[in-house]
Protein backbone atom coordinates (compact mmCIF):
# COMPACT_ATOMS: atom_id res chain seq x y z
CA UNK A 1 0.00 0.00 0.00
CA UNK A 2 2.48 2.57 0.81
CA UNK A 3 3.07 3.17 -3.19
CA UNK A 4 -0.56 4.53 -2.63
CA UNK A 5 0.17 6.75 0.01
CA UNK A 6 2.07 10.27 -0.51
CA UNK A 7 5.40 11.32 0.80
CA UNK A 8 5.69 11.91 4.43
CA UNK A 9 8.48 14.00 5.98
CA UNK A 10 10.83 12.45 8.18
CA UNK A 11 10.40 14.75 10.92
CA UNK A 12 6.31 13.87 10.96
CA UNK A 13 6.69 10.24 11.58
CA UNK A 14 9.65 10.90 14.13
CA UNK A 15 6.70 13.33 15.82
CA UNK A 16 4.21 11.07 15.30
CA UNK A 17 5.94 7.78 16.51
CA UNK A 18 7.48 9.57 19.77
CA UNK A 19 3.50 10.56 20.92
CA UNK A 20 3.13 7.17 20.81
CA UNK A 21 3.03 5.31 24.75
CA UNK A 22 5.04 2.67 25.07
CA UNK A 23 2.31 0.36 24.90
CA UNK A 24 1.45 1.26 21.53
CA UNK A 25 4.90 1.40 20.47
CA UNK A 26 4.99 -2.58 21.07
CA UNK A 27 1.78 -2.89 18.94
CA UNK A 28 3.16 -0.20 15.91
CA UNK A 29 4.41 -3.00 13.81
CA UNK A 30 1.21 -5.24 13.88
CA UNK A 31 -0.56 -1.96 13.31
CA UNK A 32 1.11 -1.15 10.33
CA UNK A 33 0.95 -4.43 9.04
CA UNK A 34 -2.94 -4.43 9.05
CA UNK A 35 -3.26 -0.76 7.67
CA UNK A 36 -1.44 -1.83 4.86
CA UNK A 37 -4.29 -4.35 4.09
CA UNK A 38 -6.75 -1.67 3.89
CA UNK A 39 -7.61 -0.36 0.46
CA UNK A 40 -6.42 3.67 -0.12
CA UNK A 41 -8.48 5.77 -1.67
CA UNK A 42 -7.18 9.29 -3.45
CA UNK A 43 -9.84 12.44 -3.80
CA UNK A 44 -7.56 15.34 -4.82
CA UNK A 45 -5.03 16.17 -2.60
CA UNK A 46 -6.17 13.88 -0.03
CA UNK A 47 -5.65 9.78 0.61
CA UNK A 48 -8.12 8.11 2.52
CA UNK A 49 -8.09 4.55 4.44
CA UNK A 50 -11.25 2.85 5.73
CA UNK A 51 -9.66 1.98 8.89
CA UNK A 52 -13.05 0.00 9.66
CA UNK A 53 -16.57 0.46 8.89
CA UNK A 54 -16.88 3.28 10.62
CA UNK A 55 -13.46 5.45 10.89
CA UNK A 56 -11.44 6.68 8.23
CA UNK A 57 -8.06 7.51 8.42
CA UNK A 58 -6.78 10.98 5.95
CA UNK A 59 -4.00 11.93 4.70
CA UNK A 60 -3.79 15.57 3.59
CA UNK A 61 -0.76 16.29 0.55
CA UNK A 62 -1.63 19.81 -0.66
CA UNK A 63 1.94 19.28 -2.87
CA UNK A 64 2.17 16.06 -3.32
CA UNK A 65 3.70 15.78 0.25
CA UNK A 66 2.43 15.14 3.94
CA UNK A 67 4.85 18.08 5.49
CA UNK A 68 3.28 18.11 9.14
CA UNK A 69 1.67 15.97 11.51
CA UNK A 70 -1.93 17.99 11.52
CA UNK A 71 -2.37 16.91 7.97
CA UNK A 72 -2.66 12.85 8.91
CA UNK A 73 -5.86 13.07 10.77
CA UNK A 74 -8.10 10.19 12.38
CA UNK A 75 -11.75 9.70 13.42
CA UNK A 76 -10.70 6.98 16.18
CA UNK A 77 -11.80 7.84 19.74
CA UNK A 78 -7.91 7.75 20.38
CA UNK A 79 -6.66 10.66 18.02
CA UNK A 80 -5.04 12.17 17.79
CA UNK A 81 -2.54 10.32 19.51
CA UNK A 82 -3.70 7.16 18.38
CA UNK A 83 -1.55 3.86 16.55
CA UNK A 84 -3.28 4.99 13.36
CA UNK A 85 -1.82 7.90 12.41
CA UNK A 86 1.82 6.80 13.44
CA UNK A 87 1.20 3.57 11.25
CA UNK A 88 0.29 5.30 8.45
CA UNK A 89 3.06 7.74 8.14
CA UNK A 90 5.30 4.70 8.84
CA UNK A 91 3.77 2.65 5.86
CA UNK A 92 3.83 6.04 3.47
CA UNK A 93 7.59 6.57 1.42
CA UNK A 94 9.45 8.93 3.03
CA UNK A 95 9.74 12.29 1.45
CA UNK A 96 12.67 14.31 0.08
CA UNK A 97 13.41 17.28 1.28
CA UNK A 98 12.55 20.57 0.67
CA UNK A 99 14.85 22.79 -0.49
CA UNK A 100 16.47 25.78 2.05
CA UNK A 101 13.45 28.47 2.35
CA UNK A 102 10.70 26.13 1.22
CA UNK A 103 9.50 25.42 4.66
CA UNK A 104 6.15 25.16 4.23
CA UNK A 105 4.30 23.21 6.65
CA UNK A 106 7.39 22.92 9.39
CA UNK A 107 6.94 24.09 12.80
CA UNK A 108 8.42 27.19 13.85
CA UNK A 109 10.76 25.97 15.90
CA UNK A 110 12.02 23.62 12.83
CA UNK A 111 12.89 26.85 11.26
CA UNK A 112 14.69 28.96 14.16
CA UNK A 113 16.76 25.51 14.43
CA UNK A 114 17.48 25.64 11.15
CA UNK A 115 18.52 29.74 10.51
CA UNK A 116 20.04 29.04 13.49
CA UNK A 117 22.06 26.33 12.54
CA UNK A 118 22.76 27.57 9.42
CA UNK A 119 24.27 30.79 10.88
CA UNK A 120 26.52 28.76 12.74
CA UNK A 121 27.51 27.49 9.63
CA UNK A 122 28.67 30.80 8.10
CA UNK A 123 30.32 31.77 11.24
CA UNK A 124 32.42 28.88 11.56
CA UNK A 125 32.97 28.33 7.54
CA UNK A 126 35.76 30.88 8.00
CA UNK A 127 37.60 28.70 10.11
CA UNK A 128 35.90 25.44 8.80
CA UNK A 129 35.50 23.92 11.88
CA UNK A 130 32.00 22.12 13.08
CA UNK A 131 29.58 23.90 14.99
CA UNK A 132 28.71 22.55 18.13
CA UNK A 133 24.96 21.93 16.87
CA UNK A 134 26.50 20.00 14.45
CA UNK A 135 28.63 17.85 16.77
CA UNK A 136 25.27 17.24 18.73
CA UNK A 137 23.53 15.82 15.63
CA UNK A 138 26.05 13.78 14.45
CA UNK A 139 26.68 12.13 17.46
CA UNK A 140 23.07 11.47 18.09
CA UNK A 141 22.75 10.36 14.12
CA UNK A 142 26.03 7.87 14.54
CA UNK A 143 23.89 6.42 18.05
CA UNK A 144 20.67 5.85 16.23
CA UNK A 145 21.92 4.10 13.05
CA UNK A 146 24.19 2.17 15.48
CA UNK A 147 20.90 0.59 17.04
CA UNK A 148 19.69 -0.03 13.32
CA UNK A 149 22.44 -1.43 12.61
CA UNK A 150 22.61 -3.76 16.17
CA UNK A 151 18.76 -4.76 14.75
CA UNK A 152 19.44 -5.95 11.27
CA UNK A 153 16.85 -5.50 9.16
CA UNK A 154 14.37 -7.65 10.34
CA UNK A 155 14.95 -6.28 14.16
CA UNK A 156 14.71 -2.89 13.05
CA UNK A 157 10.84 -2.11 13.02
CA UNK A 158 9.08 0.89 13.50
CA UNK A 159 10.34 2.57 16.20
CA UNK A 160 13.70 1.89 15.23
CA UNK A 161 13.09 3.43 11.97
CA UNK A 162 11.34 6.76 13.66
CA UNK A 163 14.55 7.36 15.87
CA UNK A 164 16.85 7.36 12.84
CA UNK A 165 14.59 9.55 10.48
CA UNK A 166 14.27 11.74 13.77
CA UNK A 167 18.11 11.73 14.27
CA UNK A 168 18.26 12.27 10.06
CA UNK A 169 16.05 15.51 10.63
CA UNK A 170 18.05 16.97 13.45
CA UNK A 171 20.93 16.75 11.30
CA UNK A 172 19.55 18.33 8.36
CA UNK A 173 18.30 21.05 10.64
CA UNK A 174 21.84 21.40 11.80
CA UNK A 175 23.32 21.50 8.59
CA UNK A 176 24.58 18.34 7.82
CA UNK A 177 22.08 17.20 4.46
CA UNK A 178 24.79 14.40 3.59
CA UNK A 179 24.47 12.75 6.46
CA UNK A 180 20.73 13.05 6.87
CA UNK A 181 20.11 12.06 3.16
CA UNK A 182 22.02 8.88 4.40
CA UNK A 183 20.12 8.49 7.06
CA UNK A 184 16.73 8.34 5.23
CA UNK A 185 18.10 6.10 2.60
CA UNK A 186 19.19 3.62 4.94
CA UNK A 187 15.27 3.81 6.80
CA UNK A 188 13.86 2.93 3.47
CA UNK A 189 16.02 0.37 2.35
CA UNK A 190 15.47 -1.51 5.73
CA UNK A 191 11.64 -1.34 4.82
CA UNK A 192 12.14 -2.37 1.49
CA UNK A 193 13.81 -5.87 3.36
CA UNK A 194 11.10 -6.35 5.31
CA UNK A 195 8.52 -6.20 2.96
CA UNK A 196 10.01 -8.14 0.49
CA UNK A 197 10.30 -5.03 -2.38
CA UNK A 198 12.04 -6.35 -5.29
CA UNK A 199 13.85 -3.46 -5.52
CA UNK A 200 15.97 -4.28 -2.34
CA UNK A 201 19.59 -4.72 -2.78
CA UNK A 202 21.73 -5.77 0.54
CA UNK A 203 24.45 -3.61 -1.06
CA UNK A 204 22.52 -0.60 -0.94
CA UNK A 205 21.40 -0.71 2.43
CA UNK A 206 25.47 -1.33 3.35
CA UNK A 207 26.84 1.76 1.41
CA UNK A 208 23.93 3.65 2.94
CA UNK A 209 25.31 2.74 6.38
CA UNK A 210 28.51 3.22 5.83
CA UNK A 211 28.19 6.99 4.28
CA UNK A 212 26.07 7.82 7.35
CA UNK A 213 28.36 6.29 9.98
CA UNK A 214 31.41 8.12 8.31
CA UNK A 215 30.00 11.08 8.68
CA UNK A 216 28.36 10.91 11.91
CA UNK A 217 32.26 9.73 13.01
CA UNK A 218 34.24 12.01 11.18
CA UNK A 219 32.23 15.29 11.31
CA UNK A 220 33.27 15.99 14.78
CA UNK A 221 36.96 16.03 13.82
CA UNK A 222 37.25 16.98 10.31
CA UNK A 223 38.43 20.90 9.01
CA UNK A 224 38.52 22.26 6.15
CA UNK A 225 37.67 20.64 2.62
CA UNK A 226 36.76 17.60 4.37
CA UNK A 227 34.34 19.29 6.41
CA UNK A 228 32.86 20.53 3.46
CA UNK A 229 32.60 17.14 2.02
CA UNK A 230 31.02 15.81 4.67
CA UNK A 231 28.38 18.23 5.47
CA UNK A 232 27.13 18.36 1.79
CA UNK A 233 24.90 20.13 0.40
CA UNK A 234 20.75 20.66 0.19
CA UNK A 235 20.41 20.76 -3.41
CA UNK A 236 22.34 20.82 -6.16
CA UNK A 237 22.47 24.31 -8.05
CA UNK A 238 21.55 24.55 -11.42
CA UNK A 239 24.22 27.10 -13.79
CA UNK A 240 23.69 28.73 -17.29
CA UNK A 241 25.00 27.06 -20.08
CA UNK A 242 23.81 28.92 -22.81
CA UNK A 243 22.75 26.55 -26.14
CA UNK A 244 23.28 22.94 -26.45
CA UNK A 245 22.96 20.77 -29.17
CA UNK A 246 22.77 17.06 -27.70
CA UNK A 247 21.86 13.40 -29.04
CA UNK A 248 20.08 11.04 -27.38
CA UNK A 249 22.46 8.00 -26.17
CA UNK A 250 19.68 5.90 -24.41
CA UNK A 251 17.47 5.80 -21.30
CA UNK A 252 17.23 3.58 -18.36
CA UNK A 253 14.36 3.41 -15.61
CA UNK A 254 14.46 4.08 -12.26
CA UNK A 255 12.51 2.00 -10.11
CA UNK A 256 14.79 2.76 -5.92
CA UNK A 257 13.45 0.88 -2.76
CA UNK A 258 12.56 4.76 -1.42
CA UNK A 259 9.49 4.86 -3.53
CA UNK A 260 10.57 7.14 -6.50
CA UNK A 261 10.23 5.83 -9.92
CA UNK A 262 10.48 7.33 -13.37
CA UNK A 263 13.30 7.28 -16.22
CA UNK A 264 16.26 9.22 -16.95
CA UNK A 265 17.43 9.53 -20.26
CA UNK A 266 21.09 10.26 -21.21
CA UNK A 267 22.68 12.73 -23.70
CA UNK A 268 25.60 13.79 -25.24
CA UNK A 269 27.14 17.25 -26.92
CA UNK A 270 29.46 17.42 -29.67
CA UNK A 271 32.87 16.93 -27.45
CA UNK A 272 31.17 13.89 -25.57
CA UNK A 273 30.39 15.52 -22.35
CA UNK A 274 26.55 13.53 -21.15
CA UNK A 275 23.57 14.87 -20.16
CA UNK A 276 20.51 13.76 -18.42
CA UNK A 277 17.09 14.62 -18.44
CA UNK A 278 15.03 12.98 -15.49
CA UNK A 279 11.52 12.37 -14.72
CA UNK A 280 11.40 10.81 -11.56
CA UNK A 281 8.89 11.12 -8.98
CA UNK A 282 7.16 9.05 -5.82
CA UNK A 283 5.82 6.11 -7.73
CA UNK A 284 6.15 2.14 -8.19
CA UNK A 285 6.54 -0.15 -10.80
CA UNK A 286 4.12 1.06 -13.00
CA UNK A 287 5.40 4.42 -12.97
CA UNK A 288 8.84 2.95 -13.81
CA UNK A 289 7.66 1.05 -17.07
CA UNK A 290 4.64 3.93 -18.06
CA UNK A 291 7.69 6.62 -18.12
CA UNK A 292 9.81 5.86 -21.15
CA UNK A 293 6.63 6.83 -23.29
CA UNK A 294 5.76 10.18 -21.15
CA UNK A 295 7.38 13.67 -22.69
CA UNK A 296 10.29 14.82 -21.48
CA UNK A 297 10.28 17.64 -18.59
CA UNK A 298 12.15 20.32 -20.35
CA UNK A 299 11.06 23.10 -22.88
CA UNK A 300 8.37 22.78 -25.44
CA UNK A 301 9.60 19.40 -26.37
CA UNK A 302 6.71 16.38 -27.02
CA UNK A 303 9.49 14.28 -27.47
CA UNK A 304 9.18 11.42 -25.13
CA UNK A 305 12.28 9.50 -23.52
CA UNK A 306 12.13 6.26 -25.97
CA UNK A 307 12.15 8.57 -28.37
CA UNK A 308 14.64 10.93 -26.51
CA UNK A 309 17.18 7.90 -26.66
CA UNK A 310 17.43 7.97 -30.24
CA UNK A 311 16.80 11.26 -31.36
CA UNK A 312 18.60 14.44 -30.82
CA UNK A 313 17.42 17.87 -28.88
CA UNK A 314 18.32 21.33 -29.52
CA UNK A 315 18.20 23.26 -26.06
CA UNK A 316 18.70 27.04 -25.81
CA UNK A 317 18.76 28.82 -21.98
CA UNK A 318 19.74 25.65 -20.90
CA UNK A 319 20.86 25.35 -17.04
CA UNK A 320 22.73 22.28 -15.83
CA UNK A 321 23.20 21.18 -12.45
CA UNK A 322 26.86 19.82 -11.47
CA UNK A 323 26.03 16.09 -12.34
CA UNK A 324 25.12 16.98 -15.88
CA UNK A 325 21.39 17.36 -15.23
CA UNK A 326 19.42 19.86 -17.61
CA UNK A 327 16.97 21.71 -15.54
CA UNK A 328 13.71 22.32 -17.04
CA UNK A 329 13.06 26.31 -15.43
CA UNK A 330 10.64 28.52 -17.22
CA UNK A 331 13.28 30.11 -19.57
CA UNK A 332 14.85 26.85 -21.11
CA UNK A 333 13.55 26.12 -24.59
CA UNK A 334 13.97 22.92 -26.61
CA UNK A 335 13.14 21.57 -29.49
CA UNK A 336 13.72 18.00 -31.60
CA UNK A 337 16.91 17.66 -34.01
CA UNK A 338 18.31 15.03 -35.40
CA UNK A 339 20.27 12.32 -33.49
CA UNK A 340 23.04 9.84 -34.29
CA UNK A 341 23.66 6.21 -34.50
CA UNK A 342 26.16 5.17 -31.74
CA UNK A 343 28.91 3.74 -34.25
CA UNK A 344 28.20 8.01 -35.75
CA UNK A 345 30.38 11.35 -34.71
CA UNK A 346 29.92 12.08 -32.12
CA UNK A 347 28.50 9.43 -30.19
CA UNK A 348 31.31 6.88 -31.52
CA UNK A 349 34.08 8.91 -29.44
CA UNK A 350 31.84 7.68 -26.26
CA UNK A 351 33.53 4.04 -27.48
CA UNK A 352 36.87 5.48 -28.67
CA UNK A 353 37.92 6.59 -24.64
CA UNK A 354 40.25 3.80 -23.61
CA UNK A 355 38.81 1.23 -20.83
CA UNK A 356 40.97 1.97 -18.31
CA UNK A 357 40.11 5.77 -18.46
CA UNK A 358 36.59 5.51 -18.20
CA UNK A 359 36.79 2.75 -15.24
CA UNK A 360 39.06 5.83 -13.67
CA UNK A 361 36.58 7.96 -13.71
CA UNK A 362 33.77 5.92 -12.65
CA UNK A 363 35.71 5.38 -9.27
CA UNK A 364 36.81 8.88 -9.08
CA UNK A 365 33.21 9.61 -8.33
CA UNK A 366 32.07 10.09 -12.10
CA UNK A 367 29.17 9.20 -13.79
CA UNK A 368 30.19 5.62 -13.68
CA UNK A 369 28.84 4.38 -17.12
CA UNK A 370 31.11 2.34 -19.34
CA UNK A 371 30.90 2.58 -23.35
CA UNK A 372 32.30 -0.93 -24.39
CA UNK A 373 32.81 -2.81 -27.39
CA UNK A 374 32.47 -6.50 -26.27
CA UNK A 375 31.97 -10.21 -27.80
CA UNK A 376 29.14 -12.39 -25.63
CA UNK A 377 30.49 -15.61 -24.41
CA UNK A 378 28.19 -17.36 -22.08
CA UNK A 379 27.00 -17.00 -18.61
CA UNK A 380 28.11 -18.06 -15.18
CA UNK A 381 25.86 -18.36 -12.30
CA UNK A 382 25.79 -16.56 -8.94
CA UNK A 383 24.15 -16.54 -5.97
CA UNK A 384 21.99 -13.62 -6.81
CA UNK A 385 21.43 -15.21 -10.59
CA UNK A 386 23.27 -15.41 -13.73
CA UNK A 387 25.99 -13.48 -15.69
CA UNK A 388 26.88 -12.62 -18.77
CA UNK A 389 30.21 -13.51 -19.81
CA UNK A 390 31.93 -11.02 -22.34
CA UNK A 391 34.96 -10.51 -23.96
CA UNK A 392 36.32 -6.35 -24.01
CA UNK A 393 39.90 -6.28 -25.88
CA UNK A 394 41.46 -9.41 -23.86
CA UNK A 395 39.44 -8.79 -20.29
CA UNK A 396 36.61 -10.79 -19.47
CA UNK A 397 33.95 -8.76 -18.32
CA UNK A 398 30.52 -9.99 -15.86
CA UNK A 399 27.73 -8.00 -16.83
CA UNK A 400 24.34 -8.64 -14.62
CA UNK A 401 21.21 -7.04 -14.73
CA UNK A 402 20.79 -3.72 -14.12
CA UNK A 403 17.29 -4.36 -12.10
CA UNK A 404 15.65 -7.54 -11.19
CA UNK A 405 12.06 -6.39 -10.79
CA UNK A 406 9.70 -8.66 -13.00
CA UNK A 407 8.39 -5.50 -13.81
CA UNK A 408 11.00 -4.50 -16.10
CA UNK A 409 12.93 -6.89 -18.99
CA UNK A 410 16.62 -5.97 -17.89
CA UNK A 411 16.76 -10.28 -16.33
CA UNK A 412 14.97 -11.60 -19.38
CA UNK A 413 16.95 -9.67 -21.91
CA UNK A 414 20.04 -10.74 -20.00
CA UNK A 415 19.09 -14.24 -20.50
CA UNK A 416 18.26 -13.96 -24.58
CA UNK A 417 22.03 -12.06 -24.98
CA UNK A 418 23.45 -14.94 -23.55
CA UNK A 419 21.99 -17.37 -26.18
CA UNK A 420 23.85 -15.52 -28.61
CA UNK A 421 27.43 -16.60 -27.93
CA UNK A 422 30.16 -15.07 -30.12
CA UNK A 423 27.85 -12.10 -31.17
CA UNK A 424 29.70 -8.73 -31.09
CA UNK A 425 28.15 -5.61 -29.35
CA UNK A 426 28.46 -2.38 -28.19
CA UNK A 427 26.87 -1.86 -24.70
CA UNK A 428 26.46 0.98 -22.14
CA UNK A 429 26.84 -0.42 -18.58
CA UNK A 430 27.56 1.20 -14.81
CA UNK A 431 30.83 0.07 -13.49
CA UNK A 432 30.35 -1.83 -10.22
CA UNK A 433 33.45 -1.83 -8.00
CA UNK A 434 34.39 -5.50 -7.32
CA UNK A 435 37.16 -7.60 -7.17
CA UNK A 436 36.39 -8.72 -10.88
CA UNK A 437 35.44 -6.52 -13.75
CA UNK A 438 31.67 -6.63 -13.48
CA UNK A 439 29.25 -3.72 -14.72
CA UNK A 440 25.52 -3.73 -14.63
CA UNK A 441 24.14 -3.53 -18.62
CA UNK A 442 22.14 -0.95 -19.36
CA UNK A 443 21.88 -0.69 -22.95
CA UNK A 444 23.40 -2.65 -25.91
CA UNK A 445 23.68 -2.03 -30.11
CA UNK A 446 20.77 -4.09 -31.70
CA UNK A 447 22.53 -7.64 -32.60
CA UNK A 448 20.57 -7.50 -35.70
CA UNK A 449 19.28 -4.12 -36.95
CA UNK A 450 22.91 -1.77 -37.66
CA UNK A 451 22.57 1.78 -36.64
CA UNK A 452 19.85 0.50 -33.94
CA UNK A 453 20.13 0.07 -29.59
CA UNK A 454 18.45 -1.67 -27.45
CA UNK A 455 16.97 0.54 -23.66
CA UNK A 456 17.36 -3.11 -22.02
CA UNK A 457 14.99 -1.86 -18.95
CA UNK A 458 13.12 -0.26 -21.65
CA UNK A 459 12.61 -2.40 -24.67
CA UNK A 460 12.32 -6.33 -24.86
CA UNK A 461 14.54 -8.39 -26.89
CA UNK A 462 12.82 -10.81 -29.14
CA UNK A 463 14.90 -13.98 -30.14
CA UNK A 464 13.98 -12.93 -33.60
CA UNK A 465 16.10 -10.54 -32.99
CA UNK A 466 19.54 -12.49 -32.19
CA UNK A 467 21.60 -13.75 -35.41
CA UNK A 468 20.17 -16.67 -36.89
CA UNK A 469 23.87 -18.58 -36.35
CA UNK A 470 26.20 -17.28 -33.64
CA UNK A 471 29.59 -19.11 -32.66
CA UNK A 472 30.73 -19.50 -29.81
CA UNK A 473 33.71 -17.37 -28.51
CA UNK A 474 36.93 -19.15 -27.22
CA UNK A 475 36.89 -16.78 -24.26
CA UNK A 476 34.13 -19.19 -22.53
CA UNK A 477 36.52 -22.13 -22.63
CA UNK A 478 39.30 -20.16 -21.47
CA UNK A 479 37.64 -19.37 -17.79
CA UNK A 480 38.77 -21.70 -15.13
CA UNK A 481 38.47 -21.82 -11.29
CA UNK A 482 38.50 -19.10 -9.31
CA UNK A 483 41.73 -18.42 -7.37
CA UNK A 484 40.86 -14.66 -5.98
CA UNK A 485 42.19 -13.81 -2.30
CA UNK A 486 39.40 -14.64 -0.23
CA UNK A 487 38.47 -10.75 0.80
CA UNK A 488 34.52 -11.77 0.07
CA UNK A 489 35.10 -13.62 4.19
CA UNK A 490 34.80 -10.35 5.41
CA UNK A 491 32.71 -8.67 2.90
CA UNK A 492 30.12 -11.50 3.72
CA UNK A 493 30.37 -11.36 7.60
CA UNK A 494 29.71 -7.16 6.95
CA UNK A 495 26.44 -7.70 4.79
CA UNK A 496 25.51 -10.30 6.99
CA UNK A 497 25.15 -7.77 9.89
CA UNK A 498 24.01 -5.28 7.72
CA UNK A 499 20.56 -7.87 6.98
CA UNK A 500 20.81 -10.06 10.67
CA UNK A 501 22.59 -7.47 12.95
CA UNK A 502 24.89 -7.99 15.84
CA UNK A 503 23.37 -11.46 16.97
CA UNK A 504 24.52 -13.10 13.70
CA UNK A 505 28.28 -12.52 14.48
CA UNK A 506 27.89 -12.66 18.19
CA UNK A 507 27.56 -17.22 17.99
CA UNK A 508 30.79 -18.86 17.66
CA UNK A 509 31.65 -20.44 14.72
CA UNK A 510 33.99 -20.38 11.62
CA UNK A 511 35.89 -16.66 12.58
CA UNK A 512 39.09 -18.86 13.59
CA UNK A 513 39.47 -20.36 10.24
CA UNK A 514 38.18 -17.33 8.22
CA UNK A 515 41.23 -15.57 10.37
CA UNK A 516 43.73 -18.21 9.25
CA UNK A 517 42.65 -18.16 5.54
CA UNK A 518 43.14 -14.18 5.38
CA UNK A 519 46.04 -14.22 7.07
CA UNK A 520 47.41 -17.46 5.09
CA UNK A 521 46.59 -15.32 1.60
CA UNK A 522 48.50 -12.14 3.30
CA UNK A 523 45.64 -9.91 4.42
CA UNK A 524 46.97 -9.32 7.63
CA UNK A 525 44.66 -6.26 8.15
CA UNK A 526 41.41 -7.96 7.04
CA UNK A 527 41.51 -10.90 9.35
CA UNK A 528 42.46 -8.47 11.98
CA UNK A 529 38.93 -6.18 11.49
CA UNK A 530 37.16 -9.77 10.89
CA UNK A 531 38.57 -10.87 14.64
CA UNK A 532 37.31 -7.22 16.32
CA UNK A 533 34.03 -7.31 14.63
CA UNK A 534 33.43 -10.68 15.94
CA UNK A 535 34.83 -9.80 19.36
CA UNK A 536 32.60 -6.83 19.16
CA UNK A 537 29.67 -8.77 18.61
CA UNK A 538 30.18 -11.28 21.10
CA UNK A 539 30.95 -8.78 24.02
CA UNK A 540 28.21 -8.54 26.36
CA UNK A 541 29.67 -7.55 30.07
CA UNK A 542 27.42 -8.77 32.77
CA UNK A 543 26.59 -6.67 36.21
CA UNK A 544 27.14 -7.59 39.66
CA UNK A 545 24.42 -10.27 40.01
CA UNK A 546 25.35 -12.32 36.13
CA UNK A 547 22.61 -10.59 34.81
CA UNK A 548 23.89 -9.40 31.12
CA UNK A 549 23.93 -5.78 30.39
CA UNK A 550 22.93 -4.03 27.33
CA UNK A 551 25.35 -4.28 24.50
CA UNK A 552 27.55 -2.06 23.38
CA UNK A 553 26.18 -0.82 20.11
CA UNK A 554 28.39 2.03 19.40
CA UNK A 555 31.47 -0.29 19.83
CA UNK A 556 30.05 -2.67 17.13
CA UNK A 557 29.04 -0.05 14.84
CA UNK A 558 33.07 1.62 15.00
CA UNK A 559 34.01 -2.05 14.51
CA UNK A 560 31.20 -2.87 11.15
CA UNK A 561 32.65 0.55 9.63
CA UNK A 562 35.84 -0.54 9.78
CA UNK A 563 35.67 -3.51 7.99
CA UNK A 564 33.23 -2.07 5.27
CA UNK A 565 35.34 0.64 4.83
CA UNK A 566 38.04 -1.33 4.55
CA UNK A 567 36.45 -3.81 1.96
CA UNK A 568 34.34 -1.05 -0.44
CA UNK A 569 38.28 0.31 -0.61
CA UNK A 570 40.69 -3.10 -1.19
CA UNK A 571 37.50 -3.30 -4.02
CA UNK A 572 37.98 -0.28 -5.59
CA UNK A 573 41.71 -0.57 -5.92
CA UNK A 574 41.17 -4.38 -7.25
CA UNK A 575 38.64 -3.50 -9.57
CA UNK A 576 41.01 -0.67 -11.12
CA UNK A 577 43.89 -2.91 -10.59
CA UNK A 578 41.55 -5.60 -13.07
CA UNK A 579 40.28 -3.50 -15.50
CA UNK A 580 43.97 -1.75 -15.99
CA UNK A 581 45.47 -4.93 -16.57
CA UNK A 582 44.42 -6.06 -19.52
CA UNK A 583 43.90 -9.38 -18.49
CA UNK A 584 41.36 -12.48 -18.83
CA UNK A 585 40.19 -12.67 -14.34
CA UNK A 586 39.61 -16.55 -13.51
CA UNK A 587 35.92 -17.30 -13.03
CA UNK A 588 34.16 -20.42 -12.53
CA UNK A 589 33.44 -22.62 -15.84
CA UNK A 590 30.59 -20.96 -18.36
CA UNK A 591 27.52 -22.22 -19.75
CA UNK A 592 26.69 -21.42 -22.73
CA UNK A 593 23.15 -22.95 -22.77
Amino acid sequence: MSQDLPPVAPSVTAELVAALTPRLRKRLDAGIAKLAARPAVRDGDTVRIAVDDSTDLELHAPDGTVTSGAAIRCGCLLAPDCLHRAAAASAAPIAEPVAEGATSGASEADDSARREANSETRRDSSLAFASDAQRTAAQGLFQATAAALDAGTDGAGAVVQAELLRAAHTARLAGLPRAAASAVSVVTAVRAARSADPAYRLTDLVSALTDVLTVAHRVPYATGPELTELRGTVRQPYTPDGSLRLYGVFSEPVLSATGYAGAVSWTADAEGRLYTVSDVAPGGSGRAVGAADRAVRIGDTALTHRELSRAGLAVSGATVSPTGRLGAGATVRAVRASGAGWGEEPLDRLWAEPVADQVSRALDGGHGLLFLDVTLAGTVRESAGDVLLADCAGLTLRLAAAHDHPALPHRDNLRLLAAAPGTRLRVVARLVPAPQSRALLLACAHPTDPGGHLDLGLDRLRRADLPAAATPSTAAAALCSSDEAPLHLLRRRVHQAASGGRRVLAFPGSAASDDRRLSDRGLATAADLLDDLHAAAADRARDPFGRLLPADTDRFARAWLAAARYTEEIDRALCAAAWRAGRRLPVPAARTD
